[in-house]
């Protein structure tokens, strides 16, 4: 969460661009490294309705955040972060992921997507056979398993029970029991050539032969049926977690706000005042709307999805979650492709589609900017390494510099040679690959290697031909810097110094203490006769657990009960309460008729620090890094250019 938190940040301050720049304009220099007046006037302009302070949105004000957050970029790459593997990793998976937002915008996507809407529509159930083959089992064992399914694949045809032949031949997990059943399955459900060769076979007849990664299938569709449209549902949820604020039992409290729905109470008013998902229950429990498989839960979807009538509520259930109580509140309409185009273009970029669309991409970027292939690779590489590649334990050694010809080049400039592909092999060789023969392993790591070595290229490309993409990368590498940088200098330090947790606290303790509380029993009674009850057994001293006994039975349940400590601002007190020891009047709000007894009026007090440590620890981390913040500026050289910074001010500051 920090880190999200943090590169958001970053996003606010940075917008670092590696286009031409006016050297007249260096606004600020750290350690004579320029910052230009273009890039703080940009970031100034395009966050300055972000900036919380009146003080920091002026000029001069802004500067000093933008000043600091150079400076944690400067540390960061004085201690040397940009180095390490983890940054490095991250920033080359951002890399790809932006570039191919880039790239992948052109018919093949949308080709894609549109086929994915037209195939959503409906769902197929199926059975299907699996002979096993990975793509590096050998010419002969692959021959094998083709011709074993292409021969289940002609009895299946001839009219052979398919359920019999899945049973005794298929070599998937469990086949002899499952038979091969998909049951009902729609687009994204399964690999792309497997789903394609469902959606292009009749009802009742067999599929061609499909070649996936597990190996070959034959499948046989049994039935289509038009989709399901998505659906709205509110619910009313309590966590199954422990919590030692709490006093209830989940399980009964769930049960007890089903039997107030029986008895009239409204869903909203219930779901508001008892839902522990914060985010539907100020909306009565409405939840966005949304599709079979779209849900995390797959318990509350079944549930939802077994409702056929609008209105109609669910008994209490459990899900991986906690429990619910869920209500249909509508069936949608079926969505239009440009409804959902722009989610599908994202599923298609990154599921197995993207396979389809990459081969295009290579072939579009050796188009745009030239691809050659230089001097046959293969032979030499053979006998330049050894067996040991396909463990994954080959051991590199430079190419001689009479043979390290060149492999291919890209874009008329970029030559990319033996020697290139050799430490390529050393990097990227894994004991998890299964080759066969070293002739299979060498070809599938070139193919590799020619696919990141173009990929790699265009990003480059990208950062000096497209301004925008070049902000973003390098708003996002300061980001992953400073991110790493505050880690460990400021969050991880502060955790670990419990020491000057305690000081802080010490120095601090004002800051720390409870408000005005109850100790205090609370009824929520669903009548005035209820309350009226519950009033008279608290006077008599009766403890919350004898009044939740004395009202709630089977006939339904009549009061929620809780009991705690509470400051004067909770939720869980009246609107209007008054605080006095004793029972209280009956507060009408709705249809809730709500008692207190207040057991004991606690005065404002002191927290202990195992009370606020998260707050004190969050508070104490502040304090560091504003110290830090501090050592920079003396560290650091920082000047101002007071020249470029009064044209600034007679610009921005209006």
């Amino acid at each position: 969460m920090k880190k999200i938190f943090f590169l958001a940040i970053t996003f606010f301050l940075a917008s670092n661009v590696l286009f031409a720049q006016k050297k007249k304009d260096v606004l600020i220099t750290i350690d004579e490294t320029p910052v230009y007046a273009t890039e703080f006037e940009r970031v100034y302009k395009k966050n300055l309705d972000l900036v919380q302070d009146e003080n920091q949105k002026t000029v001069d004000g802004y500067l000093d955040l933008f000043i600091d957050y150079k400076l944690k970029v400067t540390e960061a790459y004085d201690q040397k972060f940009h180095e390490k593997a983890v940054y490095k990793k991250e920033l080359a998976n951002y890399q790809e992921q932006l570039s191919r937002f880039y790239i992948y915008e052109d018919n093949a996507t949308e080709d894609l997507a549109k086929e994915a809407y037209e195939r959503g529509l409906e769902e197929v159930s199926a059975n299907h056979i699996l002979i096993l083959s990975k793509y590096s089992d050998s010419p002969a064992d692959t021959l094998k398993a083709y011709q074993k399914i292409a021969a289940l694949r002609k009895r299946a045809v001839k009219g052979e029970d398919f359920i019999a032949l899945a049973k005794n031949n298929s070599e998937e997990p469990n086949a002899s029991e499952t038979a091969g059943d998909l049951g009902y399955f729609t687009a994204f459900s399964m690999v792309y050539p497997f789903e394609t060769a469902a959606y292009n076979t009749k009802k009742g007849e067999i599929s061609d032969i499909i070649r996936t990664q597990f190996g070959y299938h034959i499948l046989k569709v049994n039935d289509r049926r038009v989709r399901e449209p998505k659906r709205t549902v509110s619910h009313i949820m309590v966590y199954d977690t422990a919590d030692d604020t709490r006093t209830f039992d989940p399980k009964e409290r769930i049960e007890e706000i089903y039997q107030l729905l029986q008895q009239g109470e409204k869903f909203e008013d219930l779901a508001k005042q008892y839902s522990d998902d914060k985010g539907s229950a100020t909306t009565g429990g409405t939840l966005r709307p949304f599709g079979k498989g779209e849900l995390r839960s797959k318990l509350f979807e079944e549930q939802v999805f077994d409702i056929k009538k609008t209105g109609r509520v669910t008994k209490p259930f459990k899900s991986e979650f906690g429990w619910h109580i869920a209500r249909l509140d509508k069936i949608h309409t079926t969505t239009t492709f440009e409804e959902e185009k722009e989610a599908l273009e994202k599923k298609v970029k990154s599921g197995d589609r993207s396979k389809v669309v990459t081969a295009a991409v290579n072939n579009k970027i050796k188009e745009k900017y030239g691809f050659k292939l230089g001097d046959p690779y293969l032979t030499f590489f053979k006998n330049f390494t050894d067996e040991a590649l396909l463990t994954g334990s080959w051991e590199y050694t430079s190419v001689p510099t009479q043979d390290n010809k060149v492999i291919f080049t890209i874009g008329g400039k970029e030559a990319k040679t033996f020697n290139d592909f050799a430490k390529y092999l050393d990097s990227n060789q894994s004991r998890r690959m299964r080759f066969k023969t070293l002739e299979e392993a060498l070809v599938s790591y070139f193919e590799a290697f020619e696919r990141e070595s173009l990929k790699k290229f265009y990003q480059n490309q990208l950062e000096k031909e497209d301004e925008k993409y070049a902000a973003i990368i390098s708003e996002y590498r300061d980001g992953l810097l400073i991110f790493d940088l505050m880690r460990e200098n400021i969050w991880n330090k502060a955790k670990k110094d419990t020491v000057g947790q305690q000081r802080f606290f010490d120095n601090n303790r004002a800051q720390y203490s409870w408000d005005e509380r109850v100790s205090a029993i609370i009824v929520n009674a669903t009548s005035q006769q209820y309350a009226d009850q519950a009033k008279e057994m608290l006077q008599q001293g009766k403890d919350a657990k004898e009044i939740k006994e004395a009202l709630n039975d089977e006939t339904g349940v009549k009061a929620i009960v809780t009991e705690g400590k509470f400051e004067l601002s909770d939720k869980n007190l009246p609107d209007g309460f008054v605080k006095k020891e004793g029972v209280s009047q009956t507060y009408v709000k709705g249809t809730t008729y709500t008692v207190v007894k207040v057991l004991e009026i606690l005065p404002p007090m002191q927290k202990s620090l195992d009370d606020v440590r998260g707050r004190v620890l969050s508070d104490f981390q502040v304090k560091v890094e504003e110290d830090w913040i501090e050592s920079l500026r003396n560290k650091y050289d920082v000047s101002v250019n007071k020249k470029t910074l009064k044209k600034l001010k007679k610009k921005l500051d209006k």
